[in-house]
């Protein structure tokens, strides 16, 4: 690892910058490589590193991070394959958008169009017999119905039409709930199914969680079973650092724990920045 801040340079797997001005969360931006003023070259930070890059930690969560370092270390959970299959079908059950109402409107529209057009094909046919009745011309309102005629014809087509439309609507709605029924029963399969996950992973690391508490500064205790904690979350987040394979530094902001940087780095089992 080589640190450059200014002309200043510090390598080693234990890196000193007790007495230099620089903020602990600035030396952590530098490693993931989102500060240009520091120069971290080290190793690329791993998933377990975002939970214990500075420590303390200004939040940690416990059994997040145990999780993380179990993946690290290359433990894996036997309902991981049905986690992502229950996962690929939940990813395939986006219910389709359907617009019944409008549907329904169409059928009403068409339906009152060609009631209109009846009344006006009957109107005329009576027209047309009076007409007929009493020797008068006929010509014109024959004109009339055939036109009438021709279009109530096209508002029956386009009537049925609407409602076989609607029958589709309906039947994609039906579709619809169905599919959004089910994504709720997966959602909480998959919710269920990611907890169980993260139980047996906590459970693969917790005797080494246990016993890096021991070996790191600080009053914290852990009982045989996961989740049974009794300390603070910085205890936690220095014996997580110190059971997960760390490549990239950790900075350790804490100079009431640990000697310095050599100690730090001994005792956490990875490359430290030390700010003091």
């Amino acid at each position: 690892m080589r640190v450059r801040i200014g002309d200043r340079i510090r390598e080693g797997r234990a890196v000193d910058l007790t007495g230099i001005d620089v903020a602990a969360t600035a030396v952590v931006r530098a490693i993931d490589g989102e500060d240009a003023r520091i120069q971290v070259d080290c190793p690329s930070p791993g998933d377990t590193h975002g939970h214990v890059a500075r420590l303390p930690p200004e939040t940690f969560d416990r059994r997040t991070a145990l999780v993380a370092a179990a993946r690290s270390l290359g433990h894996t959970s036997s309902t991981q394959a049905t986690l992502e299959e229950a996962r690929a079908e939940l990813a395939d059950l986006s219910p389709p958008s359907v617009d019944v109402e409008a549907a329904r409107r169409r059928v009403a529209e068409t339906g009152a169009a060609e009631a209109r057009l009846r009344e006006q094909v009957a109107e005329l046919r009576g027209r047309l017999q009076a007409r007929r009745q009493t020797g008068a011309d006929t010509t014109a309102v024959e004109a009339q119905l055939d036109e009438a005629v021709s279009q109530l014809s096209a508002a029956e087509t386009e009537r049925i039409a609407a409602e076989q439309a609607l029958d589709r609507a309906e039947e994609a709605a039906r579709t619809a709930r169905d599919r959004r029924s089910r994504r709720l029963q997966l959602e909480d399969r998959v919710a269920n199914l990611e907890r169980e996950v993260r139980r047996d992973l906590a459970s693969a690391v917790w005797g080494r969680f246990r016993a890096a508490l021991r070996a790191v500064p600080g009053d914290a205790t852990a009982g045989a079973a996961p989740g049974t904690y009794d300390g603070d979350r910085e205890t936690a987040a220095l014996a997580v650092a110190r059971l997960a394979p760390l490549d990239a530094p950790v900075v350790v902001d804490e100079a009431g724990r640990f000697g310095g940087a050599e100690a730090a780095a001994s005792t956490l089992d990875a490359p430290v920045i030390y700010i003091g």
